[in-house]
């Protein structure tokens, strides 16, 4: 009985790990996220995106609130030509499209890592719930995770030019993007990638002037500002379902609103800079994976912009660092990986009581694990050797 057992569990395993099931699930979920939200008319977010291009090619501000859809716009012009392709389809296809486009890139970021392919394949059951959530609100996190991981993947594989331009779009449409600089110490070409980058960004800055104007574009970036800057006042709100963040903990535990991100944001980046004194250690993957996990989950616990569907970004990052530790794993990081996978990742669903699932959420304890996590990875860069990391272990 128990060999009927262990050869069931082996067949499933390996079926599960293969890339194909992996990638069928991804595509089926978008579909079905797609056509779900549609179904019930609560696809806002795609309306949003989609009258970005509409609204470019009117020459009206990107940014105003208007009475196709009930929120504001807040990416940046050149998401009008990125949407184009999905906003000129009937909203139904547009929907699944651009749901199972986000997904593809996701899958291109993760199966490009430096990592063993069976790694490749768990790091992208571990998001999966993540990317689900995300599906569900259309979001453009799905996709720009893969951008970052892209931009990570081309760069230590000495691709600069690639690079660069994974960089530029995600920060051109979606700031958090820019933390793909990061990865700039791995690559010896350091003038080709700020040639690269330069060139990038002037591509994308341009782009949208195709269908528009130079004036337009040039004052879509002041406006896009100014929206930025409104909404993260409005983040800071004691009730907002954003700033699912370090600085939302403390906000919401505390009571005061008033709170601001500065001082939070510095000792971050303190913290986060502190691994790049150990130079040596550059030349590891282990260390090189370790530094991108930090960068996944420092963009999200560190932005009052941060809500349940970005953490897409940051689990890709617990993901990361869980398959990164050695074999057999250590209790402790098995036991920090489950907490993560519940209270994170899990915490949205039916599986909590809504009374509880509502305290998680005025608290934002969602982002409590990311924290423990991002911490954890900053004192193991500091304190481990990579050299003996078996990254690409079959």
């Amino acid at each position: 009985m128990n060999s009927f057992k262990n050869a069931y569990f082996n067949k499933l395993s390996s079926f599960l790990l293969k890339k194909e099931c992996l990638i069928a699930v991804y595509l089926l979920l978008a579909i079905i996220a797609g056509f779900k939200q549609y179904h019930h008319h609560t696809y806002n977010n795609y309306l949003i995106f989609k009258y970005v291009y509409w609204h470019t090619l009117d020459l009206q501000n990107l940014y105003n609130n208007y009475p196709e859809y009930q929120d504001s716009n807040h990416y940046g012009p050149v998401f009008s030509i990125f949407i184009a392709p999905f906003a000129l389809l009937p909203d139904g296809l547009g929907c699944i499209l651009w749901n199972i486009a986000n997904v593809v890139i996701l899958l291109l970021g993760i199966y490009s890592l430096p990592i063993s392919l069976n790694k490749r394949t768990i790091i992208a059951w571990i998001c999966v719930h993540e990317a689900l959530t995300a599906l569900f609100s259309f979001q453009f996190n799905i996709a720009l995770t893969g951008l970052i991981l892209l931009s990570f993947s081309y760069l230590v594989k000495k691709k600069e030019v690639q690079s660069a331009f994974f960089i530029a779009i995600g920060t051109m449409i979606k700031l958090y993007g820019i933390v793909g600089l990061a990865f700039f110490f791995f690559t010896r070409n350091k003038l080709k990638f700020i040639a690269a980058c330069f060139i990038a960004f002037l591509v994308l800055f341009i782009l949208p002037m195709v269908i528009s104007s130079p004036a337009f574009v040039v004052q879509s970036y002041a406006d896009w500002y100014h929206s930025l800057a409104h909404k993260n006042d409005l983040n800071a709100s004691l009730t907002s379902f954003q700033d699912i963040s370090l600085m939302g903990i403390v906000r919401r535990t505390t009571g005061n609103i008033n709170l601001p991100n500065a001082p939070f944001l510095l000792a971050g980046l303190v913290l986060f800079g502190l691994p790049y004194l150990r130079t040596k250690q550059y030349k590891h993957i282990g260390y090189r994976l370790m530094l991108l996990a930090s960068t996944l989950i420092f963009t999200v616990i560190f932005s009052s912009g941060s809500e349940s569907p970005t953490y897409i970004i940051a689990f890709a990052g617990v993901a990361i660092w869980f398959m990164v530790q050695q074999n057999p794993k250590k209790g402790w990081a098995i036991a920090l990986f489950i907490f993560a996978f519940i209270l994170t990742s899990l915490s949205p669903t039916d599986i909590f009581p809504r009374p509880v699932k509502e305290f998680i959420r005025l608290y934002s304890l969602k982002a409590l694990p990311c924290v423990i996590i991002w911490l954890t990875i900053i004192y193991q860069m500091m304190k481990e050797d990579f050299e003996s990391y078996l990254i690409t272990d079959k």
